[in-house]
């Protein structure tokens, strides 16, 4: 092989290499300014989960409230029943 031939092979090599290196560098470019973007959509999205988390907590709270209700509720035909059988029984006596 001559001279020539032997520089000829050698820049285009180089030349291979410097392409490949300038694509690899601007496939990481590519992915940081990716990486870039996810974070700030995830910080964005990170905010609007949060508001969402306090704005749903009221429901979570109704749950106990309809606990309470229900409570409340055979408390209240409980003592209903219960003044009804004192009002019979006053009744009864009364006769």
């Amino acid at each position: 092989m001559d001279e020539a031939t032997l520089y000829s092979n050698f820049y285009i090599g180089l030349g291979i290499a410097v392409v490949l290196i300038i694509a690899a560098a601007a496939l990481l470019i590519m992915v940081w300014f990716a990486a870039r973007r996810i974070l700030r959509l995830a910080t964005a999205a990170l905010g609007l989960v949060t508001q969402i988390k306090e704005n749903t907590n009221s429901i979570w709270g109704l749950q106990t409230t309809n606990e309470v209700a229900v409570d409340i509720l055979e408390g209240a035909k409980a003592i209903e029943s219960h003044a009804g059988m004192v009002a019979e029984a006053l009744h009864e006596t009364e006769q």
